[in-house]
């Protein structure tokens, strides 16, 4: 347990603060507090904070007192809240940490990384495709300029393309997942013979909080854990049939039939950039964390379909 002051998440009630919010915990302190503009309790003590991020004065009372503050927070995938507000999000969160005195953990997504076949490590330079990537880009140069002024302990924690239990939101989930669970048939988007690396969202909130509280980490980027065996979603589909029971052929939405499809649907407009990507093997090395954290245990594909399957068998 932090016996240094209460632990903060920022963006509280999405996947990832859920989970980051049972593993803190769990494992690591009983002085919680979850911010957001409704938060929800996860653990049934947490203490609940009402404050829009887009406040800079609301946002400094959320995190006062606080010893480390998690930066999770979410926006519906559309370019222009994008750019009009997570700039302005993350500023006043970096503000109010460093005004607090609180370490601050970053969560990140890969959208600033080249859409190709290359190894994905920490020390991959950017080159975001498309609006989105582009804002992730800035917000996580942000980050990294903060980390290099020093004036407070700062660490970026970035995660693949989620899969996972519960409201998981990822291409993944919504095409396989959720369609092999409704008893249809799993779409696969671009390509089936493409290796994939997907992060199991409870893996992601854990390896966070682990890296919250080590001193260590900070001053760091870290990609946080994945398994290693990266399916193809050929292979994929085949594995999550087996476990769900199911057989059920699958069909390849070619790049074209989405392109298309964006000239009818806004919510695919929103996604077609990160498309080139599943055109491409997806390889996202975490050997760094793994070596620094031996003994943190990764969930394998097998076992998060698994996991999935008895959420879903349960009354």
């Amino acid at each position: 347990m932090d016996a240094n002051g209460v632990q903060t998440v920022l963006g509280a009630n999405g996947q990832i603060a859920t989970e980051l919010a049972r593993a803190l915990r769990r494992r690591h302190t009983d002085r919680l507090r979850l911010v957001s503009r409704n938060p929800r309790p996860v653990n049934g003590d947490d203490h609940l904070v009402s404050a829009n991020l887009l406040d800079a004065r609301q946002t400094l009372e959320a995190v006062q007192g606080s010893s480390v503050v998690y930066f999770t927070a979410g926006l519906p995938p559309d370019t222009a809240l994008w750019e009009a507000q997570f700039p302005t999000m993350l500023k006043n969160a970096l503000d109010a940490c460093r005004a607090a005195g609180a370490r601050f953990a970053y969560f990140d997504n890969t959208y600033m990384y080249p859409q190709d076949s290359r190894l994905q490590t920490e020390a991959t330079p950017f080159a975001p495709v498309g609006r989105k990537g582009k804002v992730r880009a800035a917000m996580a140069t942000m980050v990294l300029e903060e980390m290099a002024r020093g004036e407070i302990p700062v660490l970026i924690g970035r995660a693949p393309e989620f899969y996972g239990p519960g409201k998981t939101q990822s291409f993944t989930n919504a095409l396989v997942i959720e369609q092999l669970q409704a008893g249809e048939k799993p779409r696969v988007p671009v390509r089936d013979d493409t290796r994939r690396t997907l992060i199991w969202t409870p893996d992601a909130s854990r390896a966070l909080a682990a890296l919250g509280n080590a001193p260590d980490a900070f001053g760091q980027t870290w990609h946080l854990p994945c398994c290693d065996d990266r399916p193809t979603y050929r292979e994929f589909v085949a594995m999550a049939c087996e476990v769900f029971g199911r057989e059920a052929p699958y069909t390849v939405i070619g790049k074209w039939t989405l392109a298309a499809a964006g000239l009818f649907s806004k919510q695919v407009r929103e996604i077609r950039e990160l498309l080139p990507r599943y055109g491409q093997d997806n390889l996202f090395d975490s050997a760094k964390f793994k070596r620094r954290f031996p003994g943190f245990e990764v969930t394998t594909y097998r076992q998060g379909l698994d996991l999935i399957r008895q959420e879903g068998a349960t009354p």
